[in-house]
């Protein structure tokens, strides 16, 4: 018997999805409406796009609903008994399994301690768990009742945490006793005593006890969860309708002043974003199982690990752990076991796999898993080939932003139809997705770009349903920081023109439109006069197969300006030799860009140095040659690191010709 015929690849532009997209540009007020019957209204929304403050915008104006109702309750009749949540701990050994059911009553159990300690609707509530089920149900429990939740990754030490809990001023802290950090235990529970000092701030404290360290409460503050949980066993809380423009959550992100913004996301236009992407771009179904690797206390947790599956039937696994411990097949095991359909990851944690070989991707039956999806940083072309090779599966890139809460950019596998495959490009994320008029801009001049050309990617008009609405308390800077009036035609001298939306990110589009992330705007290199993008020389040194990662950055130099450096980590199963490597590294880039770009130093290390939330500190990276290593770095390799950059800002060599 012959194999059936596989259907050929269509260019997104003339396909079913891509027509539905250009719809949702040129008719942003049908296609949102259209969308909005994914999730449950307790009212009817007044208004699709309320945009008369623009570039501030409310979508569905005047509508009701609830996030926690669309994520659990609607699923009961149908899907009572069907696993909702999965949560496993690498480091404690355990894992648990949730149906919607019973996630229902732990939700209501919590949303009934949560009142009972004074929380009320607006109120904020901040989490500061590990990869554990009650982070989920404390995010649930705050949407139930409509209090704003704010959760913080674990790994952030006290003076960060106590900078969110000023900002926030939360009416309640949902705690651990501990995490784990490296395989280590943290004591959780003493850092957010630590955090309220330095914040000046006393607020009620909820302690998840996981028996691993000892724990001290604090009289008329520090409740118990286990206690109050068999207290409050058969609790029936309702949910509260909230105007779809009310605040969901608020997630913390870096501020260039080093004071962290509030990312606001409201109700109504989170719920339909998350339910609309689900749909068309990751394409899953009810019953399926999604595995997303990020942490809660970052955007693509929030989501894609807890919202997104839910809202649409689908049950959604959680990991507490390495994905290198007990080796780099840890995450492949855990797919297999519960027969993941659809993973969601980062190219950074897949260029650590990597360093695992091919092996650690066989050592487990991945028939189930449909498609590997990543976000977070770009995914060079190297990498992207050498994942669908291993893995066997289709990879996918998307690109977007903590503040958009979805992707900006990507393509799904197949058409609308579910068999069409769509043609994509290594290296490109796609194409705007849903509600997005993506543009690039000069930086300097703001003319429009042509294809092939660098520019600002930017995007024009209000944001489509699910972005960041405000930053918490700060809409002046809001407004300063993302957005800008330019002219239809950047030659005419027009006073004001459309609002557009700065990513401050750079990209190049082909003339199909495909986009190509090259890094953040100011991870630009300026030798003598000449702009050379980081991620340009990133993806020649990836290239080469002795490379698992690297990170380029600019250092002062006193003729040229600055001067490129590469901290590269080999991959040790190849054998390398430093000298030739180093060599070979810097002829490529001199093949492919130039003498001017060629590395000034290349420093071989074992790891990159990264924040406690493992983003590698490409932007940072050159601030370390002149201080100490901050609390949010975690890197044995930092101080060694630290002078072979400094030795090579000192080097005289010659000036390449």
């Amino acid at each position: 018997m012959h194999p059936a015929p596989q259907p050929l690849p269509v260019e997104a532009g003339s396909s079913a999805y891509g027509r539905l997209m250009d719809f949702s540009r040129q008719d942003p007020h049908a296609f949102w409406r259209m969308q909005a019957s994914r999730i449950h209204w307790q009212r009817a929304f007044d208004q699709v796009l309320d945009d008369g403050r623009a570039p501030f915008a409310r979508w569905f104006a005047g509508g009701l609903t609830n996030l926690c109702y669309n994520a659990v309750d609607r699923h009961l009749p149908e899907r009572g008994e069907q696993s909702a949540l999965v949560c496993v701990s690498q480091e404690t050994g355990q894992e648990r399994v949730l149906s919607y059911r019973q996630l229902h009553r732990e939700v209501s159990i919590m949303a009934a301690i949560l009142l009972a300690r004074g929380v009320q609707r607006g109120d904020r509530v901040l989490v500061y768990l590990p990869m554990m089920a009650e982070a989920a149900i404390a995010m649930l429990a705050c949407a139930r009742i409509g209090a704003v939740h704010s959760v913080v990754f674990g790994g952030f030490a006290p003076a960060s945490l106590a900078a969110r809990i000023a900002d926030a001023a939360p009416a309640l802290v949902v705690c651990a006793d501990a995490g784990f950090q490296n395989g280590v235990a943290v004591r959780y529970k003493t850092w957010v005593d630590q955090a309220m000092d330095i914040a000046g701030c006393s607020c009620p404290v909820l302690v998840v006890d996981r028996g691993l360290l000892p724990w001290t409460a604090v009289p008329q503050r520090d409740h118990d969860y286990h206690a109050l949980r068999t207290q409050y066993f058969d609790a029936d809380v309702p949910c509260v309708w909230l105007e779809s423009g009310e605040p969901s959550y608020l997630l913390y992100t870096s501020g260039t002043t080093g004071q962290p913004k509030g990312v606001q996301r409201d109700t109504g236009g989170h719920a339909v974003a998350l339910a609309t992407s689900m749909a068309l771009l990751f394409q899953g179904q009810p019953g399926q199982t999604m595995f997303t690797t990020s942490d809660l206390g970052w955007v693509v947790g929030h989501s894609y690990g807890v919202y997104a599956p839910l809202l649409t039937g689908m049950c959604t696994v959680l990991y507490e752990g390495s994905p290198m411990r007990p080796d780099a097949s840890a995450w492949w095991r855990l797919a297999e076991k519960y027969r993941v359909n659809l993973m969601l990851s980062s190219a950074t944690a897949m260029r650590l796999l990597k360093r695992g070989g091919r092996r650690a991707f066989r050592m487990a039956d991945l028939s189930a898993l449909r498609c590997l999806f990543l976000a977070g940083e770009p995914l060079d072309e190297p990498t992207a080939a050498w994942l669908e090779d291993a893995l066997g599966k289709p990879v996918i890139d998307h690109y977007w932003q903590t503040e958009t809460g979805s992707p900006v950019i990507g393509l799904p596998l197949t058409d609308l139809d579910g068999h069409t495959p769509l043609r994509r490009q290594r290296g490109s994320p796609g194409l705007a997705t849903a509600g997005y008029r993506l543009e690039l801009r000069d930086e300097h001049s703001g003319a429009s770009c042509a294809p092939g050309s660098k520019g600002l990617l930017m995007a024009a008009g209000v944001l489509p349903p699910g972005c960041l609405t405000t930053l918490w308390q700060r809409d002046e800077q809001f407004v300063r920081t993302y957005w800008s009036q330019l002219p239809e035609q950047a030659e005419l001298s027009s006073p004001s023109g459309q609002w557009r939306y700065a990513t401050f990110d750079l990209a190049v589009a082909d003339v199909q439109g495909h986009l190509r992330v090259l890094g953040r705007a100011d991870d630009v290199i300026n030798v003598a006069g000449k702009r050379l993008g980081t991620r340009e020389v990133e993806e020649i040194l990836l290239a080469d197969d002795a490379v698992a990662e690297v990170a380029v950055f600019g250092i002062p130099h006193p003729l040229r300006g600055q001067v490129p450096v590469a901290v590269v980590v080999p991959r040790p199963d190849t054998g390398y030799q430093r000298s030739l490597l180093e060599h070979r590294l810097g002829d490529a880039v001199v093949a492919a860009i130039g003498a001017w770009a060629r590395p000034r130093r290349i420093v071989l290390a074992q790891a990159l140095p990264r924040t406690r939330s493992g983003k590698v500190l490409r932007r940072d990276l050159r601030e370390l040659v002149a201080r100490e290593a901050s609390g949010d770095v975690a890197a044995p390799e930092l101080q060694e690191l630290q002078q072979a950059l400094a030795a090579a800002a000192r080097l005289d060599l010659p000036e390449p010709a």
